[in-house]
């Protein structure tokens, strides 16, 4: 589910802009990017990553720094999105979900606090739901900022985005996404989404533990599936070196096509922050 905080003081306001904001912030880091509607072009792109994992309050100074210091809040957006990435998620399937569980869903796989508040999003194209914490400090401040606003968490965007694949067509494909010291796994089995979870990794040697481990949790062959990368890696590097040991077929994965030209550096551009636009 998408959900849309309301201030209705800002909507008239918005009637006139084309500009779209995207935000994703994480404990490790922040980014974001300002989409020209009409354009079909990045006006303005940031990331920042932080030297330590910060506590929630500080993530918002920081977003709250980098927003001005970058001139965001000199446009007027038609529509601003937050994307919170953390592991604090669990994925349920559509049958099995009531909105009265959200704590149930989370307590096996993740520490939460009577005060959290949660959420969830029905992910498009799966039968499964995502409930999760989202930064709520986080939240509060961008309804005071811009008013209206959707917010969804990074594995909503992620596994809508990997659904729509046509390369998902055939065999087992796995893609690792990886950002902020977070990796993500999802496999699928032609257009069957198997498997995903998300790590907190720091090597390359943590990556490759749990990619290894979790293909032969699932009774894969390294030697027929297919491993694609997505994020903070580059064919030739440490990580990618060291799956190539592991994995025959592995590359980095590019999208076909890019959605919107770009202003600045394209590796700024996160691959969630991009496809929440």
């Amino acid at each position: 589910m998408t959900k849309k905080e309301n201030n209705s003081n800002r909507l008239e306001q918005q009637e006139d802009s084309f500009y779209k904001l995207s935000i994703q912030v994480s404990l490790n880091g922040l980014s974001f990017c300002i989409l020209d509607t009409i354009g079909k072009r990045l006006a303005l792109s940031h990331s920042l990553r932080f030297n330590q994992e910060l506590s929630p309050y500080d993530l918002q100074r920081e977003l709250r720094e980098s927003l001005r210091v970058n001139g965001v809040l000199e446009y007027r957006f038609s529509e601003v999105v937050a994307i919170h990435r953390n592991a604090l998620f669990s994925l349920v399937p559509q049958a099995l979900f009531s909105r009265d569980d959200l704590a149930n869903y989370l307590k096996f796989n993740a520490k939460i606090l009577p005060t959290d508040h949660l959420d969830y999003d029905s992910i498009d194209g799966l039968d499964a739901v995502n409930v999760y914490v989202p930064f709520a400090n986080v939240n509060n401040y961008l309804y005071d900022l811009f008013g209206e606003f959707e917010f969804k968490h990074t594995a909503t965007v992620l596994l809508e985005t990997l659904v729509k694949l046509p390369a998902n067509g055939t065999g087992e494909i796995c893609y690792v996404h990886l950002a902020e010291g977070q990796m993500d796994m999802t496999v699928f089995s032609g257009k069957k989404m198997q498997y995903f979870n998300s790590f907190s990794v720091g090597t390359g040697e943590d990556i490759m533990y749990y990619l290894l481990f979790a293909i032969e949790q699932l009774g894969l062959d390294p030697a027929t599936i297919k491993l694609r990368f997505l994020g903070e890696i580059e064919a030739g590097d440490a990580t990618y070196d060291l799956a190539a040991r592991y994995i025959e077929n592995i590359s980095i994965f590019v999208p076909s096509g890019e959605p919107y030209a770009t202003v600045g550096s394209e590796e700024d551009i996160d691959f969630t922050l991009i496809n929440s636009l």
